[in-house]
């Protein structure tokens, strides 16, 4: 099936002829300042008037929808321009507040994330925290809710999931009779091996590990696996739900006992989601999601850890302030973090130093390179290092953004690339004030992202609405206007004239990653070998390696672990080509001024020029007594192409991939082989049928052929947005050219409505006036109190 299936030709919102469905209830007050709490005065005086717009938006659109659900009711022939706006009213009516924020926790075991999340929630020890070893075990989501109570869901692998994770495990743990126990002990029992055995003995208690797959599949797990394959907890207070959840989410080391068989089910989890009721310091909205290691054996989990990275609009990548300076991991964090700037819907990345109180001052004063100025005690010794890792790192980062992404990407822009912070000290404040331990300005940016993405919500939420509106109340007008269709045809060919521009437009600006593309491809069958070696010659020999290669071709060319550092064969031997492309690619995606490469403006630059061209025409032809409708037709062509981008964004994830999914599909029967083969020697065997299976694969044209379905997907996603345009828009003209068919005149009359939507929507001007000159008084007082700068505290 054709990627573009899903919009092509549709309309924007397609009829259903289920026109009684009852909209969902509004919040109650209370619930809806409760929200608001996490905020100082200021920013809740702005985000109570984008509620009261919104609140009274939503009521406008609700008394329209049982206007025409009462005048429709008894009629058996309803026109479809009443479907269509029944339809729509339903779908605003119905439509989330705000779409979550997703602000991505990634860091590697140990790097303080869990207590990171705990302070800026503040709950000390709410999510477990260790400093010796790794503590969580999946991927945890914590926001805060309307609930009375704190909450936790642990959902679960279903049972085919766990069966096909069993049977791989079963796989690396398989020993053959030519291996004779002497030369078996000569494997080191780490890495993907020592995991898999956890596992099983965990589940099944001691001496799993020495089972077959069908004898594990007949032995039963020792902990209570519900059926729904999820379990709900629930506590009046943190600390109550913290214990309960603990056992859940914490590694349990190879010596933990356990409390009860509910708890030893830790391979079986997929994620937590924890709910906390009315949070002062998260705002509703807000998903903090602490996402441990870099992937997972689990093809299932491993799946969501990437997709949960891809969600997130923000990454803050973590690292302590004794590993930030160099180390593979936390490199590879950031690296895979960059990535989903390009693949995914990230558009802020941050690198959040933590543990930033931790200094030996005698080590520290003799390294020390600023010797100006002398340090007397342990706390001008942080403050200064910390000032000065912002200062290094900053630039760091920033060089490696700039190689990645298009040069004028808004993160690039951002005046904090670099946090240092310290949940020991934001408790204890021993050496640090609670402002210097950072945690307040990370909880001020939640605020703002916030607040900002509310503004964008509500602006077009309102504008989408009096389009609609507008409509409504156009389709009592009995006037006939003689050169109505002159008006309608004239638009029909500056549409389709305008489309042939747009398709061209695309195509130039998809054109810009053919050479790239090729260089890369170039690049790639250069260096396939160098990487392959790399990877295949350790320093050490085979000691070790055995079953990490046996993982790497059970998973298809991946090993994820949540210790150590992730394996991906395919994207190694494809990195040549995104080295190429990535910052082509970025430069397509990106939002901006028109330029050649990027697709968004010019999209942009054809919904302008429509909403221009209606207006000239209004003009020129005296449309006096059809504002309404000119008004409707600008207005609703924002609404159609304002979702486009989301969807792009969606689309975009699958074409990046598309080089590594290619090359992997073409290596598979290679990786199945040797996954396959034991006995003597098999490591090297396995070697010998991977190289061999690549240097085949190059020959046949593997990379030229990562190449044409990349190319492939980019002419879909144009075939895609031009079908969905002419559809949108065609359906749109029809609708707004048959109110004079004598087929509304029984509508209810909806003027009122459009009145008050009217006051509405010239209200959202005064509201951003308001909140800009609040912000700007705020900043004003603060300058005059230098005693009370810095953000503000709740």
């Amino acid at each position: 099936m054709a990627e573009t299936e899903d919009f092509v030709g549709q309309e924007p919102h397609p009829v259903d002829d289920d026109l009684f469905k009852e909209p969902m209830k509004k919040r109650r007050r209370s619930d809806r300042d409760q929200r608001f709490r996490a905020f100082p005065s200021v920013e809740q005086s702005a985000l109570k008037e984008y509620e009261k717009l919104e609140s009274r938006t939503r009521r406008v659109l609700s008394n329209t929808y049982q206007k025409l659900i009462q005048s429709v009711f008894l009629d058996d022939s309803i026109p479809n321009g009443v479907k269509y706006l029944i339809n729509r009213l339903l779908a605003l009516i119905e439509k989330p507040s705000l779409d979550p924020i997703y602000i991505g926790l990634f860091g590697s075991s140990g790097a303080g994330k869990s207590s990171l999340i705990n302070a800026i929630i503040q709950q000390e020890m709410f999510l477990p925290v260790s400093g010796e070893s790794i503590c969580t075990s999946c991927i945890v989501q914590v926001s805060s809710g309307c609930c009375e109570q704190y909450e936790a869901k642990i959902h679960l692998l279903s049972d085919q999931e766990w069966k096909e994770e069993l049977k791989n495990l079963t796989k690396l743990l398989h020993r053959t009779e030519e291996l004779g126990r002497e030369e078996a002990d000569k494997w080191d029992r780490e890495d993907a091996v020592e995991e898999a055995i956890w596992k099983l003995q965990i589940l099944y208690g001691n001496g799993a590990e020495r089972k077959n797959y069908e004898e594990l599949l007949r032995a039963k797990p020792k902990g209570k696996i519900p059926t729904s394959r999820i379990i709900t907890l629930k506590a009046e207070e943190a600390g109550e739900l913290s214990i309960k959840l603990d056992p859940y989410i914490r590694t349990q080391r190879r010596d933990w006992d356990g409390e009860s068989a509910e708890t030893q089910i830790w391979p079986l989890i997929k994620q937590v989601e924890v709910t906390l009721p009315k949070s002062e310091l998260i705002p509703e909205g807000v998903v903090l999601v602490d996402i441990p290691g870099t992937g997972d054996f689990n093809s299932k989990r491993d799946e969501m850890w990437k997709k949960t990275i891809d969600k997130c609009s923000v990454i803050w990548v973590i690292s302590d302030i004794e590993r930030v300076s160099g180390g593979r991991a936390h490199e590879n964090l950031l690296n895979e973090s960059i990535k989903a700037c390009q693949r995914g819907f990230c558009r802020d990345v941050a690198l959040v130093v933590t543990k930033s109180d931790k200094l030996h001052l005698p080590e520290y004063l003799r390294e020390r390179k600023v010797r100006n100025q002398a340090i007397q005690s342990q706390r001008e010794a942080v403050l200064e290092r910390n000032a000065v890792i912002k200062l290094q790192r900053n630039k760091i980062l920033k060089e490696k953004l700039t190689r990645k992404l298009p040069a004028d990407s808004k993160v690039l822009d951002a005046s904090d690339l670099v946090y240092t912070v310290s949940a020991q000290e934001y408790w204890q404040q021993a050496l640090l004030t609670e402002e210097e331990t950072e945690i307040p300005k990370l909880r001020e940016y939640i605020r703002k992202r916030l607040l900002d993405k509310k503004r964008r919500m509500v602006t077009k939420y309102v504008t989408e609405a009096f389009g609609l509106l507008l409509l409504t109340d156009s389709f009592n007008c009995t006037e006939n206007l003689p050169n109505e269709f002159l008006h309608m045809s004239g638009l029909r060919r500056f549409v389709e004239e305008r489309m042939q521009l747009l398709e061209k437009a695309i195509d130039q600006c998809f054109a810009h990653v053919a050479q790239p593309l090729q260089e890369g491809v170039r690049n790639a069958r250069a260096s396939y070998r160098r990487i392959l070696g790399a990877f295949l010659v350790r320093s050490r020999g085979n000691q070790g390696f055995h079953q990490t290669l046996k993982a790497v071709c059970l998973k298809n060319g991946i090993y994820a672990s949540r210790t150590l550092t992730r394996i991906d064969l395919n994207e190694a031997i494809t990195q040549p080509i995104y080295d190429q492309i990535d910052p082509v690619f970025g430069g397509i995606f990106r939002a901006g001024k028109p330029t050649g490469s990027a697709l968004m403006p010019h999209i942009d630059a054809f919904k302008h020029s429509l909403q221009e061209k209606m207006t000239e025409i209004g003009i020129r032809n005296g449309w006096k007594y059809d504002s309404c409708k000119r008004s409707f037709l600008i207005q609703e062509i924002s609404a159609i192409l304002g979702d486009m981008e989301e969807h792009i964004l969606r689309k975009k994830r699958r074409i990046y991939e598309s080089l590594t999914t290619s090359v992997q599909s073409d290596l598979k029967p290679c990786y199945e082989e040797a996954a396959q083969i034991t006995g003597k020697k098999a490591c090297e065997r396995m070697k010998d049928v991977i190289r061999r299976g690549v240097d085949q694969q190059v020959a046949e044209g593997m990379f030229e052929r990562a190449q044409e379905r990349m190319q492939h997907q980019f002419q879909q996603l144009k075939n895609g947005i031009t079908e969905k345009v002419k559809g949108s828009i065609t359906t749109m003209l029809t609708l707004a050219s048959s109110q004079g068919d004598g087929l509304y005149k029984e509508l209810a009359d909806v003027k009122s409505e459009y009145r008050e939507m009217e006051k509405l929507h010239r209200s959202l001007r005064e509201v951003a006036e308001n909140a800009v000159l609040r912000r700007g008084m705020q900043e004003f007082l603060l300058k005059m109190s230098p005693s009370k700068a810095g953000p503000p505290t709740t």
